[in-house]
């Protein structure tokens, strides 16, 4: 293919008698080359089917890297209480020591530990009444979550509980309380769950324990690697108008229905033994320059 450009230089050589020629040949791409190149869109718009509502998902096309404090947070505070109240909440942390290792990387002291998000996504649910809620997640996420929590509405799927003597491993379940039974609605103490039975009420110190003592958990599935992290598609927080809005799982295989208000959940694949739960507690991690201890909070 032939182009004539034009401007001084072509019109100084046109004045000396030169015909400009610029020649500029395509070629086709091999089908192997087309192979080798990527590309991602910067959102990705999906509009799906729910049975009670319909549902508008928007994922944007980064990962991020990151270590947040938040002094303080309250989200849902009406009707006398609050859906989830925290103080010195810390997304990642900062190596105490030389040599610590996580999700297959060592890290010398202090070195960030980030918290580890891609494609975030934001996603509405609709109803014939409009907006019924709307919830903020990720395609991947994994890392720690540190805090001092008082009040959690939500769920912490795969947390497990060991008890020492036995050897036998429990699930967890929220309590809203000392002498209270399971709950996912603003709840105080986290405990185990017997096999196979119903959640006893919560005895603090036997078999529950207030949140306070889950300084930190680590949110991610299991990893192929013996204590190593995988990433999750769970972790999320939603914010309902009514009741029963059934977030699907991000493959649609499965839903979870939350109720009204604020609903944080937050995958982990962490087994602790119940003396320290019920005791001592599972020690913070460092989320300060300066350390700042892990119990302090």
């Amino acid at each position: 293919m032939k182009t004539q450009a034009y401007g001084y230089a072509a019109l100084a050589t046109f004045c000396l008698g030169i015909s400009p020629v610029a020649q500029a040949d395509l070629k086709p791409i091999s089908d192997d080359a087309m192979g080798e190149v990527t590309g991602q869109a910067f959102m990705q718009v999906e509009n799906i089917a729910g049975e009670n509502h319909d549902f508008t998902r928007m994922t944007l096309g980064m990962d991020v890297e990151t270590r947040v404090n938040v002094d303080d947070i309250q989200v849902g505070q009406i009707d006398g209480g609050t859906d989830f109240s925290a103080s010195h909440l810390a997304l990642g942390h900062i190596a105490r020591a030389d040599g610590e290792v996580f999700n297959g990387r060592t890290y010398n002291e202090g070195e960030v530990i980030p918290f580890e998000a891609q494609r975030p996504y934001i996603e509405l649910a609709e109803d014939a009444q409009g907006l019924a809620g709307f919830r903020l997640g990720f395609q991947q996420a994994r890392g720690s979550v540190s805090s001092h929590t008082t009040s959690f509405s939500g769920a912490m799927p795969g947390l497990k509980v060991r008890e020492e003597v036995s050897g036998t491993i429990y699930d967890t379940a929220l309590f809203a309380g000392e002498g209270e039974t399971a709950t996912n609605y603003r709840a105080s103490h986290i405990g185990i769950v017997p096999n196979g039975d119903e959640p006893l009420s919560c005895v603090s110190g036997v078999n529950c324990a207030p949140l306070t003592n889950l300084r930190s958990i680590i949110v991610g599935d299991e990893g192929a690697a013996e204590g190593e992290v995988a990433f999750t598609d769970g972790f999320f927080i939603g914010f309902q108008r009514d009741e029963n809005v059934a977030w699907q799982s991000l493959d649609g295989a499965n839903t979870i229905s939350v109720g009204k208000g604020v609903f944080i959940n937050l995958p982990t694949n962490m087994t602790v033994d119940l003396s320290q739960l019920t005791g001592e507690g599972v020690d913070r991690l460092r989320t300060h320059q300066v350390d700042m201890g892990t119990k302090l909070f």
